[in-house]
């Protein structure tokens, strides 16, 4: 998928960003960006950057009747995954140490997701998604 590459690398060169380094990995579907634009990048707009950096690249790719892919720019998805696991690993604690159900805060579908897997095996513990639209969120319960 060059194609998709490109057009990363494109969109980068547009913005401006500083000694951009992209990778992508085909069977993850990934494009890992790193960018060295500074701490003040990473704490007020890293964030936003990446949903919005992702939402550019795969209107691109759609157009070009591409598949989507997930970006990460400066490993700021990979630290977000690895805190919601410990999110829901802990809930999960909670949960069996408490006897009462815990409910997440509010999270996107990926995020939502990510608990659901990490919890699936755990036959003591039960995965729920309620609420609307942006105001879905984790339910876990326990199975007495």
């Amino acid at each position: 998928m060059e194609e998709i590459k490109s057009i990363a690398e494109q969109l980068i060169k547009l913005l401006r960003l500083n000694e951009p380094s992209i990778t992508f990995d085909e069977e993850g579907r990934r494009l890992s960006i790193f960018v060295n634009e500074g701490e003040w990048f990473d704490k007020n707009w890293l964030p936003r950057f990446v949903l919005d950096f992702e939402r550019l690249v795969n209107q691109a790719a759609k157009q070009r009747q591409l598949e989507g892919v997930f970006v990460d720019v400066n490993g700021y998805r990979k630290r977000r995954e690895n805190l919601i696991v410990e999110i829901a690993q802990a809930a999960a604690r909670k949960v069996l140490a408490t006897k009462a159900e815990v409910e997440l805060p509010v999270m996107n579908a990926y995020e939502r997701r990510l608990v659901h897997t990490e919890l699936a095996s755990r036959p003591d513990l039960k995965t729920e998604s309620v609420g609307e639209n942006k105001e879905r969120r984790v339910v876990i319960r326990p199975l007495l």
